[in-house]
């Protein structure tokens, strides 16, 4: 196997100084079967990116990477609802926008989340109490084996915190080719987080809300652009009620959200932060001082930079409150994507 040779550090946030046998990029559903299916004759892995946004890459990537480019935008009404068509390669902060521009909210919640519509239901992205699964209709996924196109409503989807069956049952031969979105004419803004708490449920607008969600993300968050980063690295935990009390017996401002079953869902950026592990480096990376939940190349870093670091702020939290952090961002190996918990391990 010859060794990796293209750079593939302008197509992930992170930005780290690493290579991939081949890079393809896929406008439409049939490039992406021909594609997989190609690497598939070659005996060589293929990974399927969108924007690279919640990626760490562990090493050099013995493989091909294929971008999943697919566009097209279309609305869609009912008289209750409005309907969204959207192809995976879209980015999903335009649609945000686009939405709002066509007087469609709904979205604005999720306003500057970085990454491509299709990759939005892998994760089941959320913020500010608003998730993917909250206005997903349903999923288009095809079968790069088959060419088979299925329309997973989403309830079939298995949606939970940060996941999908998109992780599991069909993480591989499988790739996202559009989503559609499901959103109320009669708009119920979510307000329940942050800065929203201040708005008025009976006068904000749409607009309101998506201005403050990306002041709040801009002012928190560093840019990838700038500063290469993948957002949150860890997930927030979710822990028993025995466990939250017993901390917050000794930290009784730690921030809890209560969840089914008895559960309750803590902040892992609070975590951290009582950690005081804000700037926190090991070699070019480093925990982000303003947000502590963000894991930041800071200085030419490599992979076993942030792998390094991300160790060690999961071994502080975990030795302080007993709470083992799991990543958020996937991990990738040489050949394919790898259990971040075990890797970390």
């Amino acid at each position: 196997m010859t060794h990796p040779s293209v750079s593939i550090q302008n197509l992930h946030t992170f930005g780290l100084p690493v290579h991939a046998q081949r890079v393809i990029v896929a406008e439409s559903a049939d490039q992406l079967i021909d594609a997989w299916q190609e690497s598939e004759q070659q005996q060589c892995p293929a990974l399927l990116l969108g924007e690279g946004s919640n990626m760490l890459f562990l090493e050099d990537f013995y493989g091909w990477i294929i971008q999943n480019r697919i566009k097209g935008r279309e609305i869609g009404q009912s008289a209750n609802n409005w309907y969204l068509h959207v192809g995976a390669g879209e980015n999903w902060h335009e649609l945000v926008r686009y939405a709002l521009e066509h007087n469609i909210a709904g979205l604005e919640n999720l306003a500057l989340i970085p990454g491509c519509v299709g990759s939005a239901p892998i994760q089941n992205i959320g913020a500010y109490g608003v998730e993917l699964k909250d206005v997903c209709e349903y999923v288009d996924l095809l079968n790069l084996r088959s060419g088979e196109l299925t329309r997973l409503k989403s309830e079939q989807c298995h949606f939970g915190y940060r996941e999908s069956i998109f992780k599991h049952q069909f993480r591989d031969g499988y790739a996202i080719v559009a989503v559609g979105l499901k959103l109320a004419k009669r708009w119920k803004p979510v307000l329940t987080y942050g800065d929203l708490r201040q708005f008025d449920l009976e006068t904000v607008t749409p607009r309101q809300v998506f201005e403050a969600v990306c002041t709040m993300r801009t002012s928190k968050l560093p840019d990838p652009s700038v500063t290469g980063n993948a957002g949150s690295f860890f997930k927030n935990p979710v822990v028993s009620a025995q466990q939250a009390t017993e901390i917050l017996k000794h930290y009784p401002g730690a921030p809890h959200y209560p969840q089914a079953d008895g559960y309750e869902k803590l902040a892992a950026g609070w975590l951290i932060d009582m950690c005081q592990l804000k700037g926190h480096r090991i070699g070019g990376a480093a925990v982000h001082q303003q947000q502590a939940l963000v894991l930041i190349n800071q200085d030419n870093a490599t992979s076993q930079d942030v792998l390094a670091l991300a160790a060690y702020v999961q071994k502080q939290v975990a030795d302080r409150f007993q709470v083992i952090l799991e990543p958020e961002v996937r991990f990738i190996g040489k050949t394919g994507e790898r259990n971040a918990l075990e890797v970390l391990a």
